[in-house]
């Protein structure tokens, strides 16, 4: 179970204080347990800050804090606060991942049967995309809803998501896609034929949640040969 330590604290000196933090990465590499770590500040009181440094558990924290380096960091890290810090220890019991369910809804929405759904919701409005397969990068949501329509009206299909990770702002998604040759695409005219394909996307993130640029790989060249289009 991931485990999470909050620590609360107000100084007046919170330039020595990153100072100390920077000190601390550097003096426990290749020892330290700790596996994400973020300090953000009260926008009501600038010396009010929160800490908040994650675990893969209970356990794997504590050696964490027995390494000597840890201790001389929290004397000097206690000397630079104004007051005593806080530590509120919590076992993670819901972690919900939200610009990766975003990225989920994407293939959800691009699924759907019938009049393709807004996509204001996952899209910021001049959302930029990489896809190898045009000649010219996809950018605003008109010319992403040209792409989606043309996959839509030659195929009925589904997406799978077979994987998903996710770092900063960004979100990684391994897919599969099966789906029935049903109308014309790139000038091939409905086949009847069942196709399938995988690939991933990386999707970047604004601050807000919504989805401001993507890169596609995924075998074209094999989708051509299911279809008959091309030897493969």
């Amino acid at each position: 179970m991931t485990f999470v330590q909050i620590i609360d604290c107000k100084t007046s000196r919170f330039d020595d204080m990153n100072r100390l933090m920077d000190k601390w990465v550097e003096q426990t590499r290749g020892k330290r347990t700790a596996t994400h770590n973020i300090i953000g500040k009260d926008r009501s009181d600038a010396s009010h800050f929160v800490e908040i440094v994650e675990f893969p558990s209970y356990d794997v924290a504590m050696t964490n804090s027995q390494l000597p380096e840890t201790d001389r960091i929290f004397r000097e890290m206690v000397a630079l606060c104004d007051e005593m810090p806080t530590f509120t220890d919590l076992d993670v019991v819901r972690d919900e991942q939200l610009y990766k369910a975003t990225a989920r809804r994407f293939f959800e929405l691009a699924s759907t049967g019938g009049e393709l759904p807004p996509l204001d919701e996952i899209f910021d409005e001049d959302f930029h995309d990489h896809d190898p397969a045009n000649a010219q990068d996809v950018i605003g949501m008109d010319a992403v809803r040209r792409e989606l329509d043309e996959w839509r009206g030659g195929f009925r299909f589904q997406f799978t998501v077979d994987d998903q990770i996710a770092e900063g702002d960004r979100v990684c998604t391994r897919w599969t896609w099966n789906a029935t040759h049903t109308g014309d695409f790139m000038g091939i005219e409905a086949t009847g034929k069942e196709v399938s394909m995988s690939g991933t996307v990386i999707h970047r993130f604004r601050e807000d949640g919504k989805i401001v640029e993507g890169w596609w790989q995924y075998d074209l060249l094999g989708l051509m040969g299911q279809l008959g289009a091309v030897e493969v």
